[in-house]
């Protein structure tokens, strides 16, 4: 929908005298966004493998607010989650009695793709949480959507929302300083005054969180993440798979290499782009690795299709839910 681009942009004009944190979900097994964010001036914290608000990562997203709030002390959180997540009980996280007030929620955007926003509605239960939680609505993408597409958008989140404010755009450019409160004005706090738990402490607000999990906190919708590497000699044979992948993939992601040219394949929802990348940073580990994300059906496909494909090799399937 664009969330890399807005947070790159966020970076651009964050204050220098405060210090921010990205931290950064992703529902495969391998984080690819994280080297996407421009600049070098922010702390960034990854974590994969499901949603950080259900319970198959709900401890490491916990374990990883303590070690901010205990250690890097930042004065802007950024939590840019997964697409396909609930945040529903975002709050109530960064309201837990062992963080001790030292978070408070300013705002939550929802970031929309023009284009694909009404099949993934009616395709992901998740959504509708999204949109019911959120306070801030942005519809990117105008340029690739219909005035009646948007208007149709717009009446479907206000079905989910009494009040909601939108803000219409192309490639993630909103003004910041109006839109974004927190870039304008921080609360800073003290940062010393927090008292340091043990981890004794943090283990038993972990258990008693799993132990009365909210029913929110499992994933409406069943999705799995396969890794594949590519092996093929150049960027024109992986096009020729493009026409065959499953309708049912969700995301797709991956940094792929044509001689030295490194180029970035995206899928959402079927709309598939591939561009020439120039990597800002290290890379290499991930060269030649697609993500994909989708219905366990979509998944299956592709290991048939991999057979056509032989430069397409599956590394990894992965379900949140079965693994944790």
């Amino acid at each position: 929908s664009g969330k890399t681009t807005f947070l790159n942009r966020i970076i651009q004009i964050f204050p220098e005298n405060l210090k921010l944190m990205i931290l950064m979900n992703e529902f495969g097994e391998i984080g690819l966004d994280g080297t996407l964010i421009e600049g070098d001036d922010f702390d960034i914290l990854e974590i994969s493998k499901g949603s950080i608000f259900c319970v198959c990562v709900k401890t490491e997203f916990i374990r990883s607010l303590n070690e901010i709030a205990q250690s890097i002390k930042p004065d802007v959180l950024i939590v840019e989650s997964t697409g396909v997540a609930n945040p529903s009980d975002l709050k109530k996280d960064l309201n837990l009695s062992i963080f001790q007030n030292r978070f408070k929620l300013s705002e939550q955007i929802c970031i929309i793709d023009a284009d694909c926003f009404e099949d993934a509605y009616n395709a992901f239960v998740s959504v509708e949480k999204q949109i019911a939680s959120s306070t801030l609505f942005i519809i990117n993408k105008k340029d690739l959507a219909s005035p009646r597409q948007i208007s149709r958008i717009k009446g479907i989140i206000r079905q989910h929302h009494p009040s909601p404010e939108f803000f219409e755009t192309t490639y993630a450019d909103v003004p910041l300083e109006k839109f974004i409160p927190v870039v304008n004005k921080v609360e800073c706090r003290e940062k010393s005054d927090m008292i340091s738990i043990s981890p004794e402490q943090l283990e038993q607000a972990i258990d008693e969180i799993l132990e009365n999990p909210d029913p929110d906190a499992t994933p409406p919708d069943r999705l799995l993440s396969a890794i594949y590497s590519w092996g093929g000699n150049d960027i024109e044979s992986f096009k020729k798979i493009l026409p065959f992948l499953p309708k049912d993939l969700v995301r797709a992601k991956g940094f792929l290499s044509h001689g030295d040219i490194v180029f970035l394949f995206n899928l959402v929802m079927g709309q598939r782009n591939i561009e020439v990348y120039n990597p800002r940073k290290d890379i290499e580990p991930l060269l030649n690795r697609v993500v994909f994300i989708g219905s366990p059906e979509a998944i299956a496909q592709l290991d048939k299709l991999s057979r056509d494909f032989p430069g397409l090799i599956q590394k990894s399937v992965f379900d949140p839910m079965a693994d944790n």
